[in-house]
């Protein structure tokens, strides 16, 4: 699944200290280049805490600013 690889990317980033939280959209896309344009503009959003549609990975803890909720998933 797209979405796996995507929150497998981030994850991998932060556990080697390369994406550093809390990070901004901009700081995902240049630390996890390769993935769709539109990925990074929706993928934070849609997985936030609080969206009660789908899997809650992230949480948004200022404007503009994501952490990987903890445990993580999907490694």
């Amino acid at each position: 699944m797209a979405d796996h690889a995507v929150y497998r990317s981030i994850i991998a980033a932060v556990k080697s200290g390369s994406l550093k939280e809390p990070f901004s959209i901009s700081d995902f896309r240049e630390v996890c280049p390769g993935f769709a344009k539109s990925t990074y503009g929706t993928f934070l959003h849609k997985h936030n805490k609080g969206n009660n549609k789908t899997t809650e990975l992230f949480e948004r803890i200022s404007s503009g600013g994501f952490i990987v909720i903890r445990p993580f998933k999907y490694e």
